[in-house]
C-alpha cells in the first residue's frame, strides 16, 4: 500500500536466606544449631511484598486522569471504545476508531487486547499521510484492527507472537515492566476495562505491507 510506503518506519523492577546462629556464653565449645531449628518470630526474614500484576505499570501512566471516567477505575467500568472515549490521552485514536465505524465492534467484543496509541503516537505520522488514512474508511479498519488480539492478555503472557483482528501478526518482546510493539514501547500496559486489557504505546503500528 502507497500509504505504508510513505509513512515509513516510525519510533511510534531476594532477599538471600539467612541463618541466624547463636551461641549461649557457656557453651563456646557447642556445636552451631541446626538449620531445620526454628528462629524466633522476630529473626525470622520477612519476604517482600509482591508486585500486584493486576495493577496499571508503566511511566506514562502518570498522566491518565486520577479520578472520573477516565481514570483506571472509570475505565474499568465501561467496554472499551467507551473507555478510550473517556481518556483524554486517547483523544486521537477515539476519532480513528469513530470513523472507521468501530466502535460498537469493540465494545461488544469479549475478552480482546488492544494496543493503544497514545495522541503523541498520531502526532509522529505526517499529517497529510494521517489524513489519506483518516479518510480512507477500509485501510482505517486495517491499521485499527492490526493493533487488536482477540484474547486477553496479561503481563505475563504478554511476550511472543499474537495474532490480530485484522488476520496480521504482532510480535511483543521483552519482561516485567519493560515491553515493545516493533518500534513502539508500551508506555502504560495493564490498564483494565470492561471487556479488555490495553497496553497504551507510543507510535502506531503498522500492518506489513
Amino acid at each position: 500500500m502507497n500509504t505504508f510506503r510513505k509513512l515509513g518506519p516510525i519510533a511510534l523492577l531476594s532477599l538471600l536466606p539467612f541463618t541466624v546462629v547463636s551461641c549461649s556464653a557457656g557453651m563456646a565449645s557447642a556445636p552451631a544449631p541446626s538449620s531445620a531449628m526454628t528462629q524466633p518470630a522476630s529473626m525470622e526474614a520477612t519476604p517482600p511484598a509482591a508486585v500486584p500484576m493486576d495493577s496499571p505499570f508503566g511511566a506514562a501512566c502518570s498522566v491518565v486522569p486520577a479520578d472520573g471516567s477516565g481514570s483506571f477505575a472509570g475505565m474499568a467500568k465501561d467496554p472499551v471504545a467507551t473507555a478510550a472515549s473517556n481518556n483524554p490521552v486517547l483523544s486521537t485514536l477515539v476519532t480513528a476508531v469513530t470513523k472507521a465505524g468501530l466502535g460498537e465492534t469493540l465494545n461488544s467484543a469479549k475478552d480482546i487486547t488492544v494496543f493503544a496509541p497514545t495522541n503523541d503516537a498520531f502526532g509522529k505520522l505526517p499529517k497529510a499521510d494521517l489524513d489519506a488514512v483518516l479518510a480512507d474508511k477500509k485501510l482505517l479498519t486495517t491499521v485499527l484492527t492490526h493493533h487488536v488480539v482477540g484474547s486477553r492478555l496479561t503481563p505475563a503472557m504478554l511476550a511472543g507472537t499474537h495474532k490480530t483482528l485484522a488476520g496480521t501478526e504482532i510480535t511483543v518482546k521483552g519482561a516485567g515492566e519493560a515491553f515493545t510493539v516493533a518500534d513502539a514501547k508500551v508506555v502504560c500496559g495493564n490498564v483494565q476495562t470492561a471487556n479488555a486489557t490495553v497496553y497504551i504505546i507510543d507510535s502506531v503500528l503498522l500492518p506489513p505491507q
